[in-house]
């Protein structure tokens, strides 16, 4: 159920949503199980959370700014210039567009169930867990060989089918892609560099398209939103920042722990009455 956001909320969804939307652990999940557990919040809802990604997105925006130039100027050029097809960023801008395909689809067709059962804590709290540990192994037996360079169609449309998996609260777009990523034995950074720029198309349709919602009645007003998605941008870009540094050096391990803690202790809360599903 979807319920209005007050300024003080709407800072923490912020907060959160900065904090936890590249990191491979569930922006969506943290913004439903805060509002679960503050009395008189509840579940924001999907229009809410889909808008205040613009925020962070803006930030992915920001931080590849050149690779995205890049990207968008060879390709576009490219359309005219048959000598350029086949280079490196216009063969990008084409997987970019074809690996946003499984989202752009999958969102179309299930829309209703993603913004009503699929928001259930009792799902976010076992994909948290399910899909750690899936990262986890994944994290254990990658080759981390591979850059971006030798990315191919098949690959790109099979990031596509991951990243359509954050449809589900709890999965996490950036740990269902970057898992995919290992698995076809890309390096850590390269995984999740392309995490984030496969995001970029998806986010932007999918937050514009809601803002159609902000200000109905029931559904969050301007002010709180606009404050949540500033702030998301300036605590999103610091993260992405120091998370692109992180994993050039380190393994995922510690966020597999934090999700395994966090969905069983969603489940036991569950269990126990202190949350229910759909506040």
């Amino acid at each position: 159920m979807e319920h209005s956001v007050g300024w003080l909320a709407a800072l923490v969804f912020g907060v959160l949503q900065g904090l936890t939307e590249f990191l491979p652990i569930s922006s969506s999940a943290h913004i439903r199980i805060v509002g679960g557990l503050v009395p008189g919040w509840g579940d924001p809802g999907a229009a809410f959370t889909a808008v205040i990604q613009l925020g962070t997105e803006s930030a992915v925006v920001l931080y590849f700014r050149k690779e995205i130039w890049a990207i968008i100027k060879t390709w576009t050029l490219a359309l005219f210039q048959p000598r350029l097809r086949r280079h490196p960023d216009a063969r990008m801008g084409w997987y970019i567009i074809v690996g946003t395909l499984p989202i752009a689809i999958l969102g179309f067709l299930f829309q209703n169930t993603i913004e009503t059962a699929l928001r259930s804590l009792v799902f976010v709290g076992v994909s948290l867990i399910v899909f750690g540990v899936i990262l986890g192994l994944a994290d254990s037996f990658a080759s981390n060989r591979k850059s971006l360079t030798r990315l191919n169609l098949p690959e790109a449309v099979a990031f596509g089918f991951a990243q359509a998996l954050a449809l589900i609260p709890g999965v996490s777009r950036s740990g269902g892609t970057i898992t995919a990523g290992l698995l076809m034995g890309y390096t850590r950074e390269a995984a999740a560099k392309y995490s984030f720029l496969l995001a970029i198309p998806a986010v932007f349709a999918s937050g514009i398209l809601e803002l159609l919602d902000i200000g109905d009645d029931g559904a969050p007003a301007w002010g709180p939103t606009i404050l949540a998605t500033l702030v998301s941008f300036l605590i999103g870009y610091v993260v992405i920042v120091y998370f692109m540094r992180y994993i050039s050096q380190h393994d995922f391990r510690p966020f597999v722990v934090y999700r395994a803690v966090l969905g069983a202790l969603v489940l036991v809360l569950l269990a126990f009455g202190v949350l229910t599903p759909y506040v």
